[in-house]
Formats: C-alpha cells, structure tokens, sequence
C-alpha cells in the first residue's frame, strides 16, 4: 500500500494566497490613511475659530520678525541692532517650529510667510538705507512684538485650546523681553542719531 504524498498547493494557488495578502495589506494601509486624515479632520473641526486666527496672526508675525531681522544682519550699521537680529532670527525661529508643530497637531497648516500688510512694510525697508537702523528698530523691533505681545496675552487668556493657550502662556515672557530690548535699542539709536545732528 502506498504512502500519501503529501501535496503541495498549485503555484496558481500560491499566487492567489499571495494576492490576497497584498490586496489585504492594501485595504489596511487606505482604512489607517482615512482614520489619520479623519482624525486630523476632527481636530481641525475642533478648533475654535479664535484659536485658529491665533496660530495664523502668530506664524504671521514670527515670519516678519525673522525676515526682517535678516535683512537688518545684511544692512544694519550698529552692531547692537545687528545682535538683536540675530536673536530675534534664533528665538523667533525656535518658536516658529513650536507653533507649526502645535498647529499640526490641530490639523491646521499655519502660514509660513508674512501677512500682506508686513509684507509692504518689509518692502519700504528692504528700501532704506541711511535709516534702516532706526525703521527696522521702530518697525521690527518695537511695534511688531508690541502687537505679538497684545495677541500672545490675549491668547493666554482667552485660547479655548489647552495646548495653545500653554503654549501662548510659555511664549509670552519671552515676546515682552524682546520688546524691553527693542524699546532700549531704540532710545539708543534715537540717542546716536541726535548726537551726530
């Protein structure tokens, strides 16, 4: 009496078994896509309006200070305003990656270059030449974080997100110590202006 053979599964067989394999590995990776971008879109959906206008105003601005102050690194004569640029490009980009990591988190994609009306006012500075130090100081330095410390506070107050009023709460001594520096820069450069009149 002969022994059974054991038998081994057609190859059309094997290729169907690994077809289906793949077809399976396929449909998971499509339903784990749609639940990532669902689960982005539900954060999205979740974020409050006025919180999203905040991570806006706040990419907005960091882009400014930064542009701005690289322009100041290039054309400013006064090495303390040239310093100051470099710090603003160094902490401003710091918390430019912060928020565009938060933002993501929410689903939202921040901007990543200034708002059109900081656009125009870097473009009349990119333009000046023998009162870059002063425009830039004036501009950049003082009323630009002026206005990021009136929107940081506010955020810290009022952000109905958690994570983003925290991070509104982190930023915002930071944002006040460069405005102490700007308003000191600027009394200096008003003060060396004067004195060569």
């Amino acid at each position: 009496m002969a022994q059974p053979q054991p038998t081994t599964p057609a190859p059309a067989t094997q290729g169907a078994a690994q077809q289906e394999r793949q077809d399976q590995a396929q449909q998971n990776a499509a339903e784990q896509r749609a639940d990532q971008a669902s689960a982005q879109q539900d954060a999205k959906d979740q974020l409050d309006g006025d919180d999203e206008d905040f991570l806006e105003n706040a990419a907005q601005s960091g882009a400014a200070e930064i542009e701005g102050s690289k322009m100041a690194q290039e054309k400013a004569k006064n090495p303390d305003v040239k310093a100051f640029a470099d710090k603003m490009i160094q902490d401003h980009t710091k918390v430019s990656e912060e928020l565009a990591a938060l933002a993501k988190s929410k689903g939202y994609t921040p901007p990543t270059e200034p708002s059109m009306l900081m656009k125009a006012k870097l473009k009349t500075l990119s333009l000046t030449d023998d009162g870059f130090d002063e425009m830039y100081v004036d501009h950049i330095g003082v009323a630009a974080h002026e206005d990021a410390v009136k929107l940081f506070e506010e955020a810290a107050k009022d952000a109905k997100d958690p994570e983003i009023k925290a991070f509104a709460e982190k930023t915002l001594p930071a944002l006040q110590e460069h405005l102490k520096m700007a308003q000191t820069l600027q009394q200096q450069v008003k003060e060396r202006k004067e004195a060569k009149n």
